[in-house]
C-alpha cells in the first residue's frame, strides 16, 4: 500500500464522479495513513458518457455507466471503481462484487426551476426535462397533464439547461446537489410519500475484483454498515423486479436499531398506475425483506406491466 503499489481508483470524470472518488481516496488515505501517492486516480470515459455527450439514447441500461470500469478492473490497470449506487446494475460480470458504500447522503429528489417551488404550481401543460422514467412517472402521477422531455448530461449541464429556459423544470437528487455545494439551486425538496427516490439513490458504492483481499481490507476501514445493508434489500428488490433506467421503480430501506424498514414502488410509464410494498425485519434478513416487498408488488402487477420481472 505504499507509493510503489498504490490503489488504483477508477472513475468517470463529471464532476460528481471525480468529487465521490476523491472522497474515497481521502477516507483510504486517512483510515490507513497513507501518502497522497498512496491512492491515485484513474479517468475512464464509459459508454454512458459518450451517449450523453453525444445526445443519443442510452444503451445498455444501468451498465452504460460501468463496463468500460469493470473491464479495467478485469484486466487489473485499477483496484477499485467508485460508482453512484444508483446507477449500478442488478448483475456484475463475474469476477466482481461491491465491497463498500460510503455513508448515505440525503435520499430525496428535488425541484430545479427558477419561477416554480412546487410541482403544483408548474402552469398547465408545463414541460418538464429528465431522463429518468422514474422521476417522468413520478411527476405525471401527480401532474397527468405534464409534458416530459429528455434532458441529459451531468448535473452542471442540467440545471445550466433548466437555468435557460430549456423546461420549465427538472428535478436532481438532493445528494448530488450538496456534493457539489450546489444544494442552494433547489427551488423544493419533494416529500418521500410521494416522490420516493430510485434505489440506490444518494449512496456510493465501491468495486473491486473478486478474491482481491487488500482492496476489501482497505475498503472495510471506511464502509458504512448500515448503508450496505440497506443497499442489499434495495437491489434485492430491484433485481426481482428485473429493475433497470427504462423501468419506473422507487424506492429505499432505513436501518434503525437492528431493523430494516422497506418501501417500494412500481409504476406505468404515465405514472397513473403504481403499485406499493413496504416490508420490515432484522438486518440479518436484508436481502429477503427487500425479495419479500417485491413478491407483493409482483402479486398484483398486471400482464402489460411485467416488462422482465421475475
Amino acid at each position: 500500500m505504499s507509493a510503489l503499489n498504490p490503489f488504483k481508483i477508477g472513475t468517470r470524470g463529471s464532476p460528481l464522479a471525480l468529487w465521490q472518488a476523491h472522497e474515497v481516496a481521502a477516507r483510504l488515505r486517512k483510515a490507513l495513513s497513507l501518502p497522497e501517492e498512496g491512492v491515485t486516480l484513474d479517468i475512464i470515459r464509459t459508454s454512458g458518457d459518450m451517449s450523453q455527450a453525444s445526445g443519443a439514447a442510452l444503451v445498455g441500461g444501468k451498465g452504460a455507466f460501468t463496463k468500460e470500469l469493470d473491464e479495467a478492473m478485469l484486466e487489473g490497470r485499477i483496484d477499485l471503481a467508485v460508482h453512484s449506487a444508483k446507477d449500478m446494475p442488478t448483475a456484475f460480470p463475474e469476477g466482481i462484487d461491491i465491497i463498500g458504500y460510503l455513508p448515505r447522503e440525503d435520499v430525496r429528489d428535488c425541484l430545479i426551476s427558477a419561477r416554480y417551488a412546487r410541482i403544483e404550481d408548474l402552469p398547465q401543460n408545463a414541460h418538464v426535462g429528465t431522463a429518468s422514467l422514474r422521476r417522468a412517472a413520478l411527476v405525471k402521477r401527480i401532474r397527468p397533464d405534464i409534458k416530459t422531455a429528455v434532458l441529459r448530461g451531468n448535473v452542471e449541464t442540467r440545471l445550466r439547461k433548466s437555468a435557460d429556459g430549456e423546461v420549465d423544470a427538472t428535478m436532481l437528487a438532493l445528494a448530488g446537489l450538496k456534493r457539489l455545494g450546489l444544494a442552494d439551486k433547489a427551488a423544493a425538496i419533494l416529500p418521500l410519500d410521494t416522490f420516493p427516490p430510485a434505489l440506490g439513490q444518494g449512496a456510493v458504492s465501491i468495486t473491486a475484483r473478486t478474491g482481491d483481499k487488500r482492496s476489501a481490507d482497505a475498503v472495510a476501514a471506511i464502509s458504512c454498515v448500515d448503508t450496505g445493508l440497506a443497499l442489499l434489500t434495495e437491489r434485492a428488490f430491484l433485481k426481482m423486479l428485473d429493475g433497470s433506467c427504462r423501468t419506473p421503480i422507487a424506492g429505499y430501506a432505513t436501518v434503525k436499531d437492528g431493523i430494516i424498514s422497506f418501501s417500494g414502488m412500481y409504476l406505468s410509464d404515465d405514472g397513473q398506475r403504481s403499485f406499493s410494498a413496504t416490508a420490515s425485519g432484522p438486518t440479518s434478513d436484508a436481502e429477503a425483506i427487500g425479495k419479500n416487498a417485491a413478491r407483493d408488488i409482483l402479486a398484483v402487477l398486471p400482464a402489460d406491466l411485467r416488462t422482465g420481472a421475475a
